[in-house]
C-alpha cells in the first residue's frame, strides 16, 4: 500500500559544479551472480573507494517501473529477490543498510510540483540496488533509498534527474543501476561456451561512450532511432534508460562529462559503468 510523502512548490534552482559535489553514478549490475565474478566486484569496490563517502545514496534501479514515483521503506526491510531459478545461496544474501527517511521527503520535495511522490514502507532494495552496493559499500552502513522509475522516456528520466541534482550538494550519491547492454540471447551463447562479443552489442556501447564524450544530448534522447545495435542489445530498453537519471543530474554542472570507470564485457554484455561530474 502506499502513501503520499509530501505535496509542495518547491523546484531546485540550476547550481554549478562545486568542489565536494558527489557525483552521479550508471552503473551496472550484472545479476545476482556478479558476487562471484572474480574481477567486477573487485572494480566496484575499487571505484566506491575513490569516492568520497556519501550521507545517503538514492536508487533508481531498471526492477522497479513504476508511476507515479514511489520511495521504498525508510526503515530497514527485507530485500525483494526478483530472480527465479537461481541456487538458495542468492535467496540467503541480506544488506541492512539503514533507512534514509529524511532523504525520501527532499525527493518529494525536489519532485513537486512536478509529480506528487508516495511511499511503499514494505518495499525492499532489488537486485539492482543491492547487488553493486554488496561489492560498494559492503558495510551496509550508509542509508540508502530507492526509488521507483516512473517511465522509460528519456526526457522524462532527464527531468527527474534535474530536479534532483540539488541532492548532489547535499552529501547524497545518486546511483542509476542497470547494464550498458542487456541482450539474454548473448548471455545464452555465453554460458554455451561461444566466444566473442557480439557486433550489435560492441557497437552500441562504443555509439554510447562516443555520445556521452561529445555530450551530445540531441543524439542521445534520439537513441531508439540512431543507436546501431538497438533490438540486440537491447530488447527491452529498462536496463539502459536509468542512464538518464545519471545523466539529467549532471546537466546543471560546468562539466558535466562521463567518465568510464567501469568497462569490459560481461556474460558477453558491456558492464561500462560511468560517473557523471
Amino acid at each position: 500500500m502506499t502513501e503520499s510523502i509530501l505535496t509542495s512548490d518547491t523546484r531546485p534552482e540550476a547550481d554549478d559544479s562545486r568542489p565536494g559535489r558527489m557525483p552521479a553514478l550508471y552503473t551496472g549490475h550484472g545479476s545476482p551472480t556478479l558476487v562471484d565474478d572474480a574481477l567486477w566486484p573487485v572494480q566496484l569496490a575499487q571505484w566506491a573507494a575513490e569516492l568520497p563517502r556519501p550521507k545517503a545514496i538514492l536508487v533508481v534501479s531498471a526492477h522497479w517501473e513504476q508511476a507515479p514515483i514511489i520511495v521504498g521503506a525508510t526503515e530497514t526491510v527485507p530485500l525483494v529477490y526478483d530472480f527465479y531459478g537461481f541456487p538458495e545461496r542468492y535467496y540467503q544474501v541480506t544488506y541492512p543498510s539503514p533507512g534514509a527517511p529524511d532523504l525520501a521527503m527532499r525527493v518529494a520535495q525536489l519532485l513537486a510540483p512536478y509529480t506528487q511522490v508516495y511511499q511503499d514502507p514494505q518495499r525492499g532494495l532489488d537486485h539492482g540496488a543491492y547487488v553493486p552496493l554488496l561489492m560498494m559499500y559492503p558495510d551496509a552502513d550508509i542509508p540508502v533509498l530507492q526509488m521507483s522509475m516512473p517511465s522509460e522516456d528519456p526526457r522524462v528520466l532527464i527531468e527527474v534527474g534535474r530536479r534532483l541534482a540539488p541532492l548532489r550538494d547535499e552529501g547524497v550519491l545518486i546511483m542509476g543501476s542497470g547494464f550498458m547492454t542487456h541482450s539474454f540471447d548473448a548471455i545464452r551463447r555465453a554460458r554455451m561456451g561461444t566466444s566473442g562479443v557480439p557486433s550489435p552489442l560492441a557497437e552500441f556501447d562504443a555509439w554510447v561512450a562516443e555520445a556521452l564524450a561529445g555530450r551530445d544530448l540531441d543524439a542521445l534522447l534520439d537513441y531508439h532511432e540512431r543507436a546501431p545495435g538497438l533490438a540486440y542489445a537491447h530488447p527491452t530498453v529498462d536496463h539502459f534508460v536509468p542512464l538518464f537519471i545519471a545523466l539529467g543530474a549532471s546537466l546543471d554542472s560546468a562539466d558535466g562529462r562521463a567518465h568510464t570507470q567501469i568497462d569490459g564485457y560481461w556474460m558477453a554484455n558491456s558492464k561500462r559503468s560511468l560517473q557523471f561530474a
